[in-house]
C-alpha cells in the first residue's frame, strides 16, 4: 500500500475509533462530528435506513434515549481499502422507548457487526449494522423460543390465526413418511 494509502487508512481508523469513543461517552455532538455532510445510517435487521445528518442524528437520539448506558466493546477491527468493519459487543439497559416498545428495564448484550464507509475527506459516509434482532427481542422479554414449553404456549396464545393456518396446511403422514421415520 502506498504511503498515501497508509495515511488514509490511519485517518479512517482514527475516525472510527473516535466515533465509538463518542458513543461510549454518550456524546451526541462528538459522535455526529465523525460523519460527513452526506451521512447515512442503515440498521439492516429493522430495514431502518436514515439519510442525511438529521436522519442519522434522529437514529442516535432514539438509541441513546432507549439505552442511556449503552456501552460498546470492540472485539475485532478489519481495515479494507474502502471500508472498516468492526465486530463489537453492545451492552445496555432498556430504559426508554425503542421501536414502539416501552422501556422494559432489562439488560441487553449482543454481538453486532458494523461496516463504516467514508467520504473524500475520510469522514463517515455511512454506517451499516447487522445483529440478531431476535436475540435482542428475547432479552427484552418480547420473543420466546417456540421450541420451549413457554414459547409454545405464548405462540398458541398470541398467534391463534397463524397456528390455525399451520394446522390446516399440515399434510397427513403417508406410508412413505412412516417408513422413513422408523
Amino acid at each position: 500500500m502506498s504511503e498515501f494509502g497508509v495515511d488514509r487508512s490511519k485517518a479512517r481508523v482514527a475516525t472510527v475509533e473516535e466515533h465509538i469513543r463518542s458513543e461510549n461517552r454518550h456524546d451526541l455532538e462528538a459522535l455526529m462530528a465523525t460523519f460527513g455532510s452526506d451521512a447515512r445510517y442503515d440498521d439492516e435487521p429493522w430495514q431502518d435506513h436514515r439519510t442525511g445528518l438529521q436522519g442519522v442524528r434522529s437514529y442516535y437520539t432514539e438509541l441513546l434515549a432507549s439505552l442511556p448506558d449503552v456501552a460498546i466493546e470492540v472485539r475485532q477491527q478489519y481495515v479494507a481499502s474502502d471500508a472498516i468493519i468492526v465486530e463489537v459487543t453492545i451492552r445496555g439497559t432498556h430504559l426508554g422507548p425503542w421501536r414502539g416498545v416501552p422501556a422494559t428495564g432489562r439488560r441487553v448484550e449482543f454481538p453486532l457487526c458494523g461496516v463504516y464507509t467514508f467520504d473524500t475527506q475520510d469522514r463517515l459516509a455511512g454506517e451499516r449494522i447487522y445483529y440478531d434482532r431476535g436475540a435482542v427481542m428475547r432479552q427484552l422479554g418480547l420473543f420466546h423460543d417456540p421450541a420451549a414449553t413457554f414459547g409454545r404456549l405464548m405462540t398458541v396464545l398470541t398467534h391463534p390465526i397463524t397456528i390455525t393456518r399451520a394446522l390446516l396446511h399440515r399434510r397427513p403422514l403417508s406410508k412413505t413418511d412412516v417408513r422413513d421415520a422408523s
